[in-house]
């Protein structure tokens, strides 16, 4: 059945977003085991941090999800309360992922007391490439947490990395994001300002 011109005003739009979406995320498809590593240029006019905020798992509690680093010291996603947490899953091959890395590593700088900043690798191979990419880039507030088994992406049902999970001080979900996005930016503080 063709489409009528009005049907086509609106699918047009839809596409857009649809292919922005696209843009802003490396798709976690498992047949597709890893997708080619962004250059220092990738990030270039913020073409890397495309995102969509999405508040309709507000209130959620943390999940009892649980992280290991590569020397085996444990991480428990349900005991980090006191103060908000913002909760990275990306991984060493995600474009998007690399390249807002250094303004989560900033944030967590600037940050310091007043909000946790943890990165979950979604990488299925081994620890010390997660290590080693870290440290070679020299982000110094950064840890190489990991989840080989896909648990987080699993529990939060995420097909896009990177993705974003942000929490208030007792537990409880504000808002996910899916995609990159400039952690040092004024958009930012006003995103992590609706934790109350």
């Amino acid at each position: 059945m063709p489409l009528s011109s009005r049907s086509l005003k609106l699918a047009i739009p839809a596409f857009g977003l649809i292919g922005a979406l696209m843009l802003g995320g490396c798709d976690r498809q498992s047949s597709q085991p890893a997708q080619p590593a962004a250059s220092a240029s990738a990030a270039v006019g913020n073409a890397e941090f495309v995102g969509l905020i999405d508040r309709s798992h507000k209130g959620s509690a943390i999940p009892g999800l649980t992280f290991h680093d590569p020397a085996g010291k444990e991480l428990q996603l349900a005991k980090l309360t006191g103060k908000p947490l913002l909760l990275n899953l990306w991984a060493t091959w995600c474009a998007p992922c690399i390249a807002e890395l250094p303004k989560l590593d900033t944030l967590a700088a600037v940050k310091g007391d007043a909000l946790q900043v943890v990165t979950v690798s979604e990488d299925l191979t081994g620890g010390d490439k997660v290590s080693s990419f870290l440290s070679s880039r020299g982000y110094a507030h950064l840890s190489p947490w990991l989840d080989p088994d896909n648990a987080a992406s699993t529990s939060y049902q995420v097909s896009t990395l990177p993705t974003t999970i942000y929490y208030d001080a007792a537990g409880h979900e504000v808002w996910r994001y899916s995609g990159g996005h400039d952690w040092t930016n004024a958009e930012t503080g006003k995103m992590l300002a609706e934790a109350k």
